[in-house]
């Protein structure tokens, strides 16, 4: 029986013979993890054991070069990859500290069920609860919020999720509250924010969730982003970076010219609306380009001339109010949807 396949996708990984940074398509099992030189590719560049290994996260062995996570074999030979961006660096470090955990305990990976942990009422639908939430006149609000020269966005406070669950008559009192926001965080309807939430949620607290003001959390798919305050009030951002980022992640590009696909880093912001994307491998703040995504047009597309027949999935072209076209690739089919929603709203609300 083949290992199960936990997560996968694009990370860039520092190559351990000329120490270069390459993109590949990287696949987390439950006793190792395979990379790929790409996701179409039927047999993997290499593998890395997990029996007996260490993580580091962060690893900040590479200077400015951010989201890096470190793997150590039991042989002592180190493994290091980048995210494009922390919560995606922070779910692949979760996901395989818990497949170690899993393989030392001779246990199989699972993702954990606080219904059964917490005991929850099977009356309650936290799927359900999660759509009220969320609701955009009654849910809770999403914030900017700032803490230790970190500005979280899209993001809520610990004491506002107990106070939400309260005062809509969700939960008859706040203990009740602290077991059904901890059961919302364990199914994957929030996700911690912050070294505070985090902590909990690993289980340094009493509690995985903290009714707490200085805890922060947020919506899965809401477009959370982290970053650095700078104390620097002469810097002038250039307008096309004005604008607040709603997604980020990794997606194959087709070039204009030679027509070949590369993995490219791409940064969706709204108001302006802008699509920038960058090499993943250098790991340089300047971007390779930018997409004006004011009056364009977003649309999957099932074929295209220039891609072989295997390689054809998840293909979405956007194009320009210039009448540019950029054929961009998904890893996945929900991937594909959530690329083209998320331009499509950027397009409309943005300059």
């Amino acid at each position: 029986m083949e290992p199960k396949r936990i997560r996968e996708g694009y990370l860039v990984k520092r190559g351990s013979v000329f120490n270069t940074w390459k993109p590949m398509w990287v696949v987390l099992l439950e006793d190792g993890i395979e990379f790929y030189k790409k996701k179409s590719d039927n047999s993997p560049k290499g593998m890395i054991p997990l029996k007996g290994s260490t993580l580091t996260s962060p690893c900040q062995d590479f200077g400015k070069r951010m989201f890096v996570f470190k793997i150590t074999t039991t042989k002592q030979q180190d493994h290091f990859f980048q995210a494009a961006f922390l919560e995606e660096r922070d779910s692949w470090v979760r996901d395989t500290k818990k497949a170690i955990k899993c393989i030392e305990g001779g246990q199989k990976f699972a993702r954990k069920s606080t219904r059964r942990s917490i005991r929850l009422p099977e009356t309650v639908d936290l799927g359900a609860l999660y759509l009220s939430m969320k609701d955009i006149e009654k849910g809770i609000k999403e914030l900017n919020l700032e803490k230790d020269k970190k500005i979280f966005n899209h993001c809520f406070t610990g004491n506002c999720v107990i106070d939400w669950l309260v005062s809509n008559k969700s939960v008859r009192n706040r203990q009740e509250g602290l077991m059904i926001a901890s059961s919302l965080l364990g199914e994957g309807y929030l996700q911690p924010a912050g070294e505070l939430s985090k902590n909990a949620a690993d289980g340094m607290a009493e509690h995985p969730f903290l009714d707490n003001p200085d805890a922060f959390y947020y919506f899965p798919d809401s477009g959370f982003f982290c970053e650095e305050n700078s104390s620097d009030d002469d810097v002038i951002l250039k307008e096309e970076f004005r604008g607040v980022i709603i997604k980020q992640g990794c997606l194959l590009k087709q070039g204009h010219r030679r027509k070949n696909w590369k993995v490219r880093k791409f940064i969706l912001r709204e108001d302006p609306a802008y699509l920038h994307y960058y090499d993943p491998a250098a790991g340089g703040e300047e971007p390779l380009g930018a997409i004006h995504l004011r009056g364009c047009v977003v649309t999957s597309v099932e074929s295209n001339p220039d891609v072989r027949k295997s390689e054809e999935e998840n293909l979405f072209e956007i194009i320009t109010a210039d009448e540019v076209h950029y054929f961009l690739q998904a890893a996945t089919p929900k991937e594909r949807t959530e690329w083209i929603k998320a331009i499509q709203v950027a397009s409309r609300t943005g300059k």
